[in-house]
């Protein structure tokens, strides 16, 4: 298992799935570069070097875990598994993790290179510009934001935007007052203080994924890292804040984040994974920085939302979330789950067993589908991973006038750029679900055409034997 950003990255360049850009531009270039590699079948990830106008050796890695491969040894995964395989395997391996707490160490790779007050200076970094439209450059789109619960020292480590405006200071993004980094701040700010935090830019996968989950308030996202890679996260206490901060990070910016009250900045606008804008700037608290950590040519972790179908993991974990939400609700024989359009198109796979079987386990996913308003449901001769084995299926079984439902008043967001902004503004953030019946008609069957395709069996015998020689090694 890897140990750190820099482990990952050789284990993917092991795949043959890296590719090194020199010379690329942080306005705009590294983030087109990036969202053309990551529409691109089998797309890699992208290690940018001699960036335009800045120091060889300052680098920005993106596309980390955009393939279900990658995504697949970032979990600690067998990364040859089929895509709807290793989802499968990641179910199995989160019901048993067992977290394990940080350890704390004398030492830190983060520490290597350190500059505090009048020498701080943001601008060494290559921080992207990474959409047309965005507010500025960003040097958190993948950066774990490090906080310290001030009533009982719990330590939410979540990933949030980072905004850099000048030499010292940024702008942290937490969404909504909801999330556990704003929840903690306030805290601070409510006894009139500034809340210490670290932000963490080059972190390893498990520390990333970890910062999306969403994990209960108290809980540790080091500790779920850990169960991850199998072994604890190791971490030193930051000089300037004394929050545990991972040891083999590339790069730390410590220092505290303003009252609201006292001192906001315009953040953004900036690209969401839907591919839209869905807001335009907004005041933000600020971070003074006070010092920067580094280890020796750091690597900044880019991890931007991009146009649909790109998404920043190749497999989807909601989707997983909604596999593991039928099981619970009794519903049997579920061979697949997968999401496409970056989560926001869910499909099911079923053994049909009874008539409503299929309309079941699509009111379910419905009802746990966030933002998403297309739910399919196929039989369990289609992969619900291969898009294009599902629109088959959607083309050839589907009877529109009789095999479509729609839900009302269903859990979307305020990111959704279908809902009018006078809806948003009022709080009413849901949309309407199509749920679509792919099935063979359950009455009729077994009398319904026989398909002249491989099924999958014969078709993942004859990939075993022959797609090597066919395409080569897939990243």
């Amino acid at each position: 298992m890897y140990r750190d950003l820099r482990d990952f990255i050789g284990l993917v360049d092991d795949l043959g799935a890296l590719r090194r850009i020199d010379g690329a531009d942080a306005f705009l270039e590294i983030g087109g570069v990036t969202e053309l590699a990551a529409g691109m079948p089998d797309g890699p990830a992208l290690l940018f070097d001699n960036i335009k106008g800045y120091r060889p050796g300052y680098r920005v890695f993106s596309n980390a875990t955009t393939s279900a491969r990658r995504a697949a040894l970032a979990l600690g995964l067998d990364a040859s598994l089929r895509p709807i395989e290793a989802l499968k395997a990641w179910i199995e391996k989160r019901q048993t993790l067992k977290m394990l707490d940080p350890i704390e160490t004398k030492d830190a790779a983060f520490l290597e290179n350190s500059m505090s007050g009048a020498d701080v200076d943001l601008g060494q970094f290559p921080a992207p510009h990474w959409h047309p439209k965005d507010g500025g450059a960003y040097i958190g789109s993948g950066s774990l934001v490090v906080m310290g619960d001030p009533s009982d020292g719990w330590v939410n480590a979540g990933i949030y935007r980072v905004q850099v405006h000048g030499r010292n200071q940024v702008t942290i993004q937490f969404d909504h007052l909801g999330r556990h980094g704003a929840m903690i701040s306030a805290k601070y700010w409510e006894k009139g203080r500034a809340c210490p935090v670290a932000v963490v830019n080059g972190e390893d996968p498990a520390l990333f994924i970890a910062g999306f989950e969403y994990l209960p308030a108290g809980q540790s996202e080091y500790a779920f890292a850990g169960a991850i890679k199998g072994a604890p996260i190791e971490v030193h206490k930051g000089p300037v804040t004394g929050l545990p901060i991972p040891a083999y990070a590339e790069s730390v910016l410590e220092g505290e984040l303003l009252p609201s009250d006292q001192s906001n900045l315009l953040e953004g606008p900036f690209g969401e994974f839907t591919g839209y804008y869905a807001a335009d700037k907004r005041a933000c608290p600020v971070m003074k920085v006070k010092a920067i950590h580094h280890r020796t040519n750091p690597i900044l972790l880019g991890s931007p939302p991009m146009k649909p179908p790109r998404f920043h993991f190749g497999l989807p974990l909601r989707g997983a979330g909604i596999w593991n939400n039928l099981i619970a609700s009794g519903i049997t024989d579920v061979t697949g789950v997968w999401q496409h359009v970056s989560q926001l198109m869910t499909v099911i796979a079923v053994k049909q067993r009874y008539a409503g079987h299929g309309k079941r386990a699509g009111l379910i996913a419905a009802a746990n589908s966030y933002m998403g308003r297309l739910v399919v449901i196929v039989d369990d001769d289609v992969d619900p991973s291969n898009l294009a084995d599902v629109m088959w299926a959607v083309t050839t079984r589907c009877e529109p006038a009789e095999s479509v439902d729609i839900i009302r008043n269903g859990w979307s967001s305020n990111l959704d750029p279908r809902i009018p902004a006078e809806n948003k503004e009022k709080g009413i953030t849901s949309n309407s679900k199509m749920i679509i019946d792919a099935c063979r008609p359950f009455g009729w069957r077994d009398q319904y055409p026989a398909t002249s395709a491989l099924s999958i069996q014969e078709l993942r015998q004859i990939e075993d034997k022959w797609l090597p020689a066919l395409v080569g090694a897939r990243s």
